[in-house]
């Protein structure tokens, strides 16, 4: 099982994929969740200790690392001319960060690609590795995202079980999910879900369906709005460790039956 998270900051995306990766880990599934979100806060969502989490250095931050890859050998440097192939496939088992239910912690890093992509050593290192999760590896993950999703690339999607675009009610927050069904039909990405966060009354869930209905997507399910959750962030503790049985969290482990019964269909 291949998952993608995207959605506008600070709508609680990477709740919502932390959240699914340790339940998918708790039904036994291995799971490797990539943070490739700008903000690289996928730890905190997934009970990763910040004294563990603040001595990660993202991949794509990584200078000695991306220069051992993408230099090519005999030359100087890697600044004009670099591996556009780089070795990618064991990055995981050497940088990724032991969380709890089964889950691993990779933090990629982000790299700012835009429409056209992004010909530099870091871009190409991200796209590599981005590649090879979802196309060369049987282990299942959860990637948290930013709105721009063309770090997968066109063809790298086609491993791609679901993106799931978590938007709350709001029209700046609901307008990313026109942007990201035109992103995903650009890169040929099969199954967009929407998922609905901070529902707090049936005006807001009304709104809601309406403009997942205009984007054309399917709404896998809303997530009400949890003070539980807030109070999680204050204590920097997993939301799933303060009380994963407040109305967001059974709203996610719902969330998940659907979207496995998406996906086997």
């Amino acid at each position: 099982m291949k998952i993608a998270v995207a959605g506008k900051g600070g709508v609680g995306k990477t709740t919502v994929a932390g959240t699914l990766a340790r339940l998918l880990g708790r039904d036994g599934l291995r799971i490797l969740a990539v943070d490739a979100d700008p903000s690289f806060t996928l730890w905190s969502a997934l009970g990763i200790p910040a004294e563990i989490a603040k001595r990660i250095v993202p991949l794509t931050q990584n200078e000695t690392l991306v220069e051992e890859r993408l230099k090519i050998e005999g030359a100087e440097s890697y600044s004009g001319f670099f591996k556009l192939n780089p070795r990618v496939d064991d990055l995981a088992s050497k940088f990724a960060v032991q969380g709890p239910d089964n889950v691993s912690l990779l933090v990629a890093g982000t790299v700012d690609i835009g429409g056209s992509g992004c010909m530099c050593p870091s871009a190409t290192l991200l796209k590599t590795l981005m590649r090879h999760l979802v196309l060369g590896t049987d282990e299942a993950f959860v990637m948290d995202m930013d709105a721009g999703i063309e770090n997968l690339g066109r063809g790298t999607t086609r491993g791609i079980d679901a993106l799931l675009v978590v938007a709350e009610p709001g029209r700046r927050s609901l307008e990313i999910l026109g942007k990201i069904r035109t992103l995903a039909g650009d890169i040929d990405v099969g199954r967009v879900l929407a998922v609905g966060n901070k529902v707090a009354s049936p005006a807001d869930s009304q709104m809601i369906k309406e403009w997942v209905e205009k984007e054309g997507l399917s709404l896998l399910g809303n997530i009400p709005f949890d003070d539980m959750i807030k109070e999680a962030d204050r204590k920097g503790v997993a939301p799933l460790d303060l009380d994963p049985n407040s109305p967001g969290m059974q709203a996610i482990v719902e969330m998940k039956q659907q979207l496995i019964q998406q996906i086997h269909n």
